[in-house]
């Protein structure tokens, strides 16, 4: 005789760090909730995944009705367990984190969420559930990458300086890179490639305008909404 078992069934959630640069500052987008728990509380935009929905669609979904971004990097970050991490009950949350470009998202909550807005990751207020924390840690992911990958890209317009992609590092990292050396290392990894234009109305001389170069596309976890 088969044995049977009977387990409880936590319920599933996804949760979206999404990152962008504005000006000289790393921003991350929150939303205020509506209703409890943490009414009136700022935390990462997500919700509950659905019987049958993946978890990518769902992440999807949910960073669409809650902040109208959609069509950006996204990749999945990190499960987050701690059976009290929601007072609701035993809620497992699958984390993801996002990187966009500022000048191509128009941030708005929807009807999900009372607010949407932007806020520096050196002055968050006081986050619900573990979302201090899961932001700190797709911050820290976000960090290593840059070591490896070509995420930076992500929040820079099509064409760019290399003084622009310079700052997103320097940003990021929080430290001043020496300028010659940036530029030798990027330009030895052939992950650029001019553009043959110069920027332009600019009190400055002209600077060279580069792109990404799309052979050495290295994004793993790779998903577009």
């Amino acid at each position: 005789m088969a044995h049977q078992y009977i387990y409880e069934n936590p319920s599933v959630t996804v949760d979206i760090v999404v990152f962008t640069v504005v000006g000289e500052d790393l921003k991350v987008a929150l939303v205020k909730r509506k209703y409890a728990p943490f009414r009136g509380r700022w935390v990462i935009p997500g919700g509950f995944v659905r019987a049958n929905e993946p978890l990518d669609d769902a992440a999807k979904r949910e960073l669409l009705e809650e902040t109208n971004v959609k069509g950006i990097y996204l990749e999945q970050l990190y499960t987050f367990g701690d059976p009290k991490r929601d007072p609701r009950g035993r809620v497992v949350t699958i984390a993801y984190f996002a990187l966009i470009n500022s000048s191509n998202v128009n941030l708005r909550a929807s009807s999900d969420a009372a607010e949407a807005r932007w806020f520096s990751v050196k002055g968050l207020p006081e986050l619900g559930f573990d979302h201090k924390k899961i932001i700190g840690y797709a911050l820290q992911r976000l960090k290593y990458k840059l070591e490896y990958t070509t995420v930076a890209f992500q929040l820079l317009p099509r064409e760019f300086t290399l003084t622009e992609l310079q700052l997103v590092y320097e940003i990021i990292f929080g430290k001043t890179i020496d300028k010659r050396n940036f530029r030798k290392k990027i330009l030895s990894l052939g992950i650029v490639e001019e553009t043959g234009r110069k920027t332009e109305d600019v009190a400055h001389r002209p600077a060279q305008l580069y792109r990404f170069s799309r052979r050495h596309m290295i994004l793993d976890n790779f998903i577009r909404s």
